[in-house]
């Protein structure tokens, strides 16, 4: 039964309360016991967590974690690293851009500020590939300012909590806003993490578990509407589908011929098997006309990978060829190594179309 107090204490302690009992156990985090024990945040495992977590599931990056962090285990230990080894160990997180300005930010902490993370949000964003939000996780978790922290979680708990019918993204100030009144002074970092349980274990997108809920009492639109109407989303454009043609060539020995593109745009600085030249923007060829050596190419139907803003549809060709063939502006891979290679998921897509047991013993 809920008791006088609980009615009456601030949302922020019940919530903390409830974080000290309830929190994940993250390997980037630390939590309330750790801290007892004196255990302080380190910037640098804060802030390749959180850029991982950017579209990203927790459990999707905890092994990408744990590999960069075993590989890296400093900031100055990722400046210092190759960037093709950075590319392929990112190789499946997709969003490619983060993992360049992952490693230009690496560059830029460790030669020009020492290897010390600045500790405010206006020194974070002057850091590349750190934003808004970014910036706010990091100062609150790593450095405890306090700071309003706004992800898909919390605007989810804050949206209900308060009951708002703006659409997002429209309702991000008024959220972030309503985020900073609430955030105490003394555990920022802790509160920030515990509207993220918060939202991915009880207020979640489907069945939240008001029951459980240590805000229900204070909570806007339980009882009145249905919590899974919010956040009221602004509606959705049709993504366009955008065409185009891969080409995988094996030679002699089930080599695969790969190439990289260029350093900047969409997947830039990845390897990638030849195909037609599309973009987000306008179509490639989907035929053999754009195959990039005379071979007897084979159709082996066809492969989806969705965008952020598009969605691409590639016509996939496969060939045996001599090795010679695609000499100059690529290489050969042997097949039982691909996987070690910095190949996104929509070129690791369109080669297991063509070449179904590629990848059969590696990570996907």
């Amino acid at each position: 039964m809920m008791t006088q107090a609980h009615r009456t204490a601030a949302p922020a302690d019940l919530l903390l309360a409830w974080y000290d009992r309830h929190h994940r156990d993250l390997p980037w985090r630390v939590s309330p016991p750790m801290a007892a024990r004196g255990v302080t945040p380190d910037p640098y495992r804060i802030w390749l967590s959180e850029v991982m977590l950017q579209q990203t599931t927790v459990q999707a990056v905890k092994s990408y974690f744990a590999l960069f962090t075993s590989r890296w285990p400093t900031v100055t230990d990722l400046a210092r690293a190759d960037n093709e080894d950075v590319m392929k160990s990112w190789a499946g997180l997709g969003y490619y851009a983060r993992a360049r300005n992952l490693k230009k930010c690496a560059e830029v902490v460790a030669f020009e500020h020492d290897g010390i993370f600045p500790d405010t949000e206006d020194g974070l964003k002057a850091l590349p590939g750190i934003g808004d939000y970014t910036a706010a996780a990091i100062a609150a978790i790593a450095f405890n300012r306090k700071s309003a922290v706004l992800d898909g979680n919390v605007e989810r708990v804050i949206s209900r909590l308060h009951a708002i019918t703006t659409p997002l993204p429209t309702a991000k100030p008024e959220m972030r806003a309503l985020v900073a009144a609430m955030t105490p002074p003394d555990r920022p970092g802790d509160f920030a993490q515990a509207m993220m349980d918060l939202g991915a274990t009880i207020c979640t997108p489907r069945r939240p578990a008001c029951a459980l809920c240590p805000l229900n009492a204070t909570c806007r639109v339980l009882g009145r509407e249905d919590p899974e109407l919010f956040p009221r989303k602004a509606a959705k454009k049709e993504k366009p589908v955008r065409l185009g043609a891969a080409f995988i060539a094996e030679d002699e020995t089930g080599a695969v011929f790969l190439r990289k593109r260029i350093e900047s745009g969409l997947l830039g600085g990845m390897t990638e098997v030849p195909g037609s030249a599309w973009t987000a923007r306008i179509d490639g060829e989907t035929g053999t006309e754009a195959a990039p050596f005379q071979a007897e190419w084979q159709a082996c139907g066809t492969v989806t990978h969705v965008f952020t803003h598009f969605e691409l549809r590639l016509s996939i060709y496969r060939s045996k060829v001599p090795r010679n063939a695609g000499a100059g502006g690529g290489w050969w891979q042997a097949k039982d190594t691909l996987d070690g290679e910095a190949l996104p998921t929509v070129m690791k897509k369109a080669i297991k179309q063509a070449i179904p047991d590629a990848f059969s013993g590696g990570r996907q």
